[in-house]
């Protein structure tokens, strides 16, 4: 596996500037942003439980939410199966997101073993997992396991940092957002992390957990 992997903020600022240099509303965005966040994570089941958490709710909702899950020490594969619906009902699961993180922690996922897999091994090897999407997968190799050239153009964020930076009328859908990313290889997750902290420049709030 010879992808690059994101390790110290110094391969952020590389990144960075190799895109700042390619595009120059990245330097605009970069100049009113400053320097972008690390944002590395562990990988392993408790952040694709968090990645499920965030799914579909503000970040404070997801925070609040992995904060009374955190509360009751129910982060852990046998906790989650061992727990009541009601108990995960009490931290703020929806039934939906109780029945994908016991189906997470009923995979029996290697995770150690994702670490050496090309990003596309490891994004199909999580999307067969029900409440996995693509989004879900490329948030977790782009941050617990610092991939530095995977892109999330599902996130509604993203999308709407991209229409703001770029001056779109629309905000692109998900496929004209890869399509638009594909020049920003080989550091795609720099791009993310850029356009996240732009949209919380220009939106006053966070887009991403």
């Amino acid at each position: 596996m010879d992808e690059r992997i994101i390790m110290t903020p110094d391969c952020v600022a590389e990144g960075a500037a190799h895109l700042a240099r390619i595009e120059p509303r990245f330097a605009d965005a970069l100049a009113l942003t400053g320097p972008l966040p690390l944002r590395r994570r562990k990988d392993g089941f408790e952040a694709l439980l968090g990645a499920i958490v965030s799914q579909q709710v503000s970040v404070a909702a997801a925070d609040a939410i992995w904060g009374r899950l955190k509360a009751a020490r129910l982060t852990g594969p046998r906790k989650i199966l061992w727990a009541s619906e009601e108990e995960l009902r009490a931290c703020g699961l929806s039934r939906q997101k109780i029945r994908y993180a016991r189906a997470l922690a009923e995979a029996r996922i290697r995770y150690a073993a994702l670490r050496d897999c090309p990003c596309d091994e490891v994004i199909a090897t999580l999307v067969e997992v029900p409440g996995i999407g693509r989004w879900t997968a490329e948030i977790y190799a782009m941050f617990s396991l610092g991939r530095a050239d995977v892109f999330a153009p599902g996130d509604l964020a993203l999308q709407e940092s991209a229409r703001l930076l770029f001056g779109l009328e629309d905000r692109p859908s998900e496929k004209a957002l890869r399509e638009m990313a594909a020049p920003w290889t080989p550091w795609r997750s720099v791009a993310a992390r850029l356009l996240w902290a732009y949209y919380r420049v220009a939106k006053d709030r966070e887009g991403i957990r």
